[in-house]
């Protein structure tokens, strides 16, 4: 008997506009479950402040290994921002205010639109936060702006908007010794990779426009050194291995039996016909000659 595995339903082509699927999670849970997560963010990295000792001891490490990398510098970027004031403070200001709000705009457009999609990304970030936690509670980190060795201006503190307070020791609203790995361009890049996967358009690899961007300004503001984002990636990279986008419904897999041979029916012998006497055989008679008549 012969079995085939195949499709049971051909998942339908989605128009533009129109959600990939009538089933989306419940919206109250889902803003529990985003506010959690911000909040385990902010509070997870409070859990991480004030290892200063430590945190310029692996500040230093982590310049050496670039060095030893032949990473280019933080300060040729930053030479970049400061050659106009104008330039430096539309980095700061992309720094302290696209981070959250694009990371929103991204769920909530999901969400909307695209709600199987949603539910694999906001697993994404979820994991990705969660990591980025544990390796600010196990490496604190000065970023590149505290550093004397890096020998950066902090473009915030001299050119404003900051996020920061100008002494660490007294922010009590943020770790600045949190900056391995750096959510900022690991969230910008899981946005990225989230609108590329859920949209159609050719134009849609302009996404990465977005972590590219990102990368320069919390580089060049001095806030992260390369090997944050790098981190931050590689995070991103395993998140996206294990967490699976789910298949759609219509498109689960079946085995089916192909139908039995129906066995091949013996054929019914005709009826013996009933024997038909030949016709008698005419008598041939030679035609009378002349000499008989």
């Amino acid at each position: 008997m012969d079995s085939r595995t195949e499709p049971a339903e051909q998942e339908p082509e989605i128009p533009s506009g129109r959600p990939d699927t009538p089933a989306r999670p419940p919206l109250a849970r889902e803003l529990l479950l985003v506010v959690g997560l911000f909040l385990v963010y902010k509070f997870g990295r409070q859990l991480a402040n004030g290892h200063t000792g430590e945190a310029f001891r692996n500040a230093h490490r982590v310049w050496d290994a670039e060095r030893f990398l032949r990473l280019p510098g933080e300060g040729s970027v930053q030479d970049a921002l400061l050659s106009g004031e104008g330039l430096v403070h539309v980095a700061n200001t992309y720094y302290a205010t696209v981070h959250f709000p694009a990371t929103l705009l991204f769920l909530v457009w999901l969400y909307v639109r695209r709600p199987r999609h949603y539910v694999w990304a906001r697993r994404i970030l979820a994991a990705l936060t969660a990591a980025a936690l544990a390796l600010h509670l196990l490496l604190p980190l000065a970023p590149p702006r505290l550093l004397d060795a890096a020998h950066l201006v902090d473009t915030a503190q001299k050119y404003g908007p900051s996020v920061y307070a100008a002494e660490p020791a007294t922010d009590s609203m943020a770790n600045q010794f949190a900056a391995m790995p750096s959510l900022h361009f690991g969230w910008a890049l899981m946005v990225a990779v989230g609108l590329i996967v859920a949209t159609s358009s050719r134009w849609r690899w302009l996404w990465l426009l977005h972590p590219l961007v990102t990368l320069l300004v919390i580089v060049g503001t001095a806030n992260h050194y390369w090997l944050d984002a790098l981190a931050a990636a590689a995070l991103l990279g395993i998140a996206l291995a294990v967490i699976r986008l789910p298949r759609p419904a219509g498109s689960r897999i079946v085995r089916r039996s192909a139908p039995a041979a129906t066995p091949a029916s013996t054929p019914t012998p005709a009826p013996a016909s009933a024997s038909v006497p030949a016709p008698p055989a005419r008598e041939l008679v030679a035609p009378a000659s002349g000499a008989d008549r």
